[in-house]
């Protein structure tokens, strides 16, 4: 009986014995382990907020875009951290590293469509095919660029409506920026019945006379056609952006009413007619387009 009681009284204090053992070996751990949460977590703070001003120095980058990288160095930095607090309690990181990166794989599969929309929007954003406020076109879309974003574009088309357009199909498909460069040509195309020299000096003169009519390139006045059938005179000119709408029809009109005035004349369309928007309507029914 008392050798039962000493055998008790000897797996106790072994027991306890190993228990304070495992509780100090433990606690340090889960101390290291408290250590490094903190560290990490403000190291990646500080790493973020390091690189978002860097990035926000570096020229041409856009602040969603340096948003959106700082977002990604920090959360890789807090799974990092992460990974090796698992590691302080004896857990084999390799393994979980593997899942992630099979997670990863399989969530950029399911993904697979909203992953090119961001890389579509990272490339816009970084090579910047047009900015806010510019009017664009392509072979889907077309309006006023309200806001570029990771996913998706934001327009505003001419006729006051909102669309949304996928950042891939913007990337997929040629982009014609009407606002982008600071001039514009433009050109008038009129038949002439009698005197050719006579309508190229009223052609000429009208050009000159309007002061949104840039005088570097110089407007030009020449004959587009010869044949059978009858001789047509066209004017070449350039304005500025933001002027090209209102001096397109301007000049249209008093095209048509100085040779109307002598000799009724048919004035076709320019050459250099709007294209069209998504809704069918002309580009040139958008507001006057300026340069951002």
């Amino acid at each position: 009986m008392q050798q039962q009681a000493a055998d008790v009284l000897l797996a106790t204090q072994t027991a306890l014995s190993q228990a304070s053992a495992l509780a100090v070996q433990y606690s340090f751990s889960v101390l290291g382990a408290v250590i490094l949460l903190v560290l990490g977590w403000a190291l990646a703070g500080f790493t973020s907020r390091w690189a978002y001003e860097g990035l926000s120095r570096v020229r041409g980058i856009d602040e969603t875009l340096a948003r959106f990288f700082t977002n990604v160095l920090r959360y890789a930095l807090l799974i990092l951290v992460f990974i090796t607090v698992l590691g302080q309690f004896g857990v084999q990181t390799a393994s979980i590293i593997a899942a992630l990166g099979a997670a990863g794989l399989a969530i950029g599969l399911a993904l697979q469509g909203t992953l090119q929309n961001i890389a579509a929007g990272i490339m816009l954003l970084i090579l910047r095919p047009f900015r806010v406020g510019e009017y664009i076109e392509t072979s889907s879309v077309a309006g006023t660029v309200r806001e570029i974003g990771l996913f998706a574009t934001e327009l505003r088309t001419a006729d006051g409506l909102y669309r949304l357009a996928p950042n891939s199909t913007l990337w997929n498909t040629p982009i014609t920026n009407f606002s982008r460069e600071a001039t514009r040509r433009n050109e008038l195309k009129i038949k002439v019945e009698n005197d050719i020299d006579q309508a190229m000096e009223t052609l000429m003169g009208l050009a000159k006379a309007d002061t949104r009519v840039l005088t570097s390139p110089e407007p030009s006045v020449f004959i587009d056609s010869l044949g059978d059938g009858p001789i047509f005179v066209t004017l070449r000119y350039w304005a500025k952006t933001g002027d090209w709408w209102a001096v397109s029809r301007d000049m249209t009109k008093r095209v048509k009413l100085a040779f109307d005035e002598n000799n009724p004349t048919e004035v076709p369309a320019s050459n250099a007619a709007p294209a069209k928007t998504s809704n069918g309507r002309a580009a040139a029914e958008k507001p006057a387009l300026s340069r951002q």
